[in-house]
């Protein structure tokens, strides 16, 4: 390995043999440059999609009320169904070990004045876990506090967007707000991934808006976020289990469909993995056919190079070489042309998924990029591919009598 004539005369086969050199290593260098494109695009895939479900808690069940369409117990059809703070509590307190954060949320739409500029705003009357289930990072104060609603306290989160519209100049943090002629101090702002929609909702404290409405207890959504523990199969059981007990609870049929709907990330997620499973089984099936093209292309290309050398085999054993230091020069010059040319494929590549970067982001390709130890793998299987591919052609002709090795043309 380490005998110093040897090397030299490897490198001087190689000088002298330019074309053949590069044949042989740009097949496996295209091999893995496209091995690690293909899967650096694959990743981005899965970027993208990973992104596109975490806008929301990406655990979260959505439960909310409609008007039945059935019958339904000596009750009428097109009933209304309103759920209430007695009803979130059910819900939240039946298999609480499945229950991450949760929040109520009672919607309305009233008008917001600071100063001379006002609008009609969301406001959404809810609870503290609101913040993770909606993603929500804060700019500048705090959100909600256990304190505030149990004092009903007159205190609003606001989003970027109000802040841009309504106060403008400075920071937001305690000015007030004429909520509907209430006056409501402003404790933070928050940014949403939802975009500019959910940047102009504003969040107080749902006893607070409860007591603004005449004392209603009304809750318009229950937000749930299961257990990150529960498998998609289970957590979707949970939901259909939530809808069940609230349907039972509100007398809605169990096969009305509009008087209870549920919305279950599950079943979303589910069917992501699914696709997900099957996206990365085709990349990987595409990344390993393109392997094995450069495995068989170097082969064909040792073994035309070890035709080719078939005299100088001959008179090498004719002066005296044996079998084994044959098989080793050969063996060793095409691990050399394996390595130097897939360090090269894969250097390209990963420059390639540099400069991709997220330009691709509107095919939902984001961030493309390929694990060092998936990189590896793929260069260690090319690099024993070379190894074989040099050893078998080397030993069969190293086996030739050196009269025969010379005929040869």
């Amino acid at each position: 390995m380490f005998d110093l004539d040897r090397w030299q005369e490897i490198f001087s086969s190689i000088r002298s043999n330019v074309l053949r050199t590069v044949l042989s290593g740009f097949t496996v260098a295209l091999g893995l440059f496209i091995f690690v494109v293909l899967f650096g695009i694959g990743k981005g895939l899965q970027n993208a999609f990973t992104e596109g479900f975490a806008r929301d808690a990406q655990n979260l069940i959505t439960i909310y009320t409609g008007k039945t369409t059935l019958a339904y117990k000596g009750l009428q059809s097109d009933r209304t169904v309103t759920m209430d703070n007695e009803d979130y509590d059910f819900l939240i307190n039946t298999d609480k070990e499945k229950v991450g954060d949760a929040s109520p949320r009672y919607t309305t739409s009233l008008m917001v004045k600071y100063g001379k500029e006002s609008g009609t705003y969301q406001i959404n009357g809810a609870e503290p876990g609101e913040k993770i289930i909606e993603n929500r990072k804060m700019l500048d104060g705090r959100y909600l506090s256990p304190m505030d609603l149990a004092r009903k306290q007159n205190v609003a989160v606001i989003g970027r967007m109000v802040q841009r519209d309504l106060i403008k100049n400075g920071s937001p943090i305690g000015k007030d707000l004429n909520i509907n002629g209430t006056m409501f101090k402003v404790v933070g702002v928050f940014s949403d991934d939802g975009g500019d929609w959910d940047e102009r909702h504003i969040t107080v404290p749902i006893t607070t808006l409860q007591q603004m409405k005449k004392g209603s207890d009304t809750v318009s959504t229950a937000y749930i976020a299961y257990n990150e523990k529960l498998t998609p199969q289970e957590a979707i059981k949970y939901g259909d289990e939530l809808k069940d007990r609230l349907k039972a609870r509100k007398n809605v049929a169990p096969d009305d469909e509009n008087g209870v709907r549920v919305w279950n990330n599950a079943q979303n997620m589910n069917e992501t993995f699914q696709f997900m499973a099957v996206l990365t089984i085709i990349v990987g099936f595409i990344g390993l056919g393109t392997l094995l093209a450069g495995i068989i292309g170097i082969s064909n290309i040792m073994v035309y190079i070890v035709k080719e050398r078939t005299k100088e085999i001959g008179v090498r054993k004719a002066i005296g070489a044996k079998p084994k230091s044959i098989v080793a020069l050969i063996v060793q010059e095409s691990v050399v042309i394996t390595v130097v040319s897939g360090i090269i494929g894969v250097a390209v590549g990963v420059l390639a998924l540099s400069l991709i970067g997220d330009s691709l982001e509107e095919y939902f390709i984001k961030s493309p990029s390929v694990g060092w130890g998936t990189i590896f793998m793929a260069f260690i299987a090319l690099v024993c591919s070379g190894l074989i591919a040099g050893f078998v052609p080397a030993y069969r002709a190293s086996r030739i009598k050196p009269i025969e090795a010379l005929r040869t043309e």
